[in-house]
């Protein structure tokens, strides 16, 4: 009748399970169930993408028991700022958009009530072509080639 029917028995198995890996939940709650000594260390700020902004370090500030006075923005950087920004006809906003900041970092940056960052100080001389940095703050930034770039 089926000629063509293999009706040999087959026998399917499961793969043996393997040993979790090390420092996994499993492995843990295994070591726990057999009395083994576990180890752990605690990473800080692992899986975080966050790194320090400068300025005081977080742990000084912590150990400190004085209240600590943030390093602000000069009055002299606010109004170069300022008066660049006024020279060029930008808008808060739209100097915002050229240093990829939002607008109140500006605002505050322009007040002078900013804690400093070196990063955005050096978008917002890019654009404006003024040093905020340093000494001699206000002039002209001079360009690779020596000439002063364009007021």
């Amino acid at each position: 009748m089926y000629s063509g029917q293999d009706w040999e028995t087959v026998v399917i198995r499961k793969p043996k399970p393997k040993a979790p890996k090390p420092g996994s939940a499993d492995a843990i709650a295994q070591a726990k169930k057999e009395g083994a000594p576990i180890e752990t260390h605690k990473k800080y700020g692992a899986g975080a993408n966050k790194h320090s902004v400068g300025g005081t370090p977080a742990k000084k500030l912590d150990d400190e028991t004085d209240i600590v006075e943030l390093k602000k923005m000069s009055g002299a950087a606010a109004d170069a700022i300022k008066r660049k920004r006024a020279e060029l006809k930008m808008t808060q906003k739209e100097f915002a958009v050229k240093i990829n900041e939002r607008e109140s970092i500006v605002h505050d940056y322009e007040r002078g009530e900013a804690i400093p960052s070196q990063a955005i100080l050096i978008k917002m001389e890019r654009v404006l072509g003024v040093k905020l940095r340093g000494k001699d703050i206000g002039t002209p930034i001079e360009k690779r080639g020596g000439e002063k770039e364009k007021s």
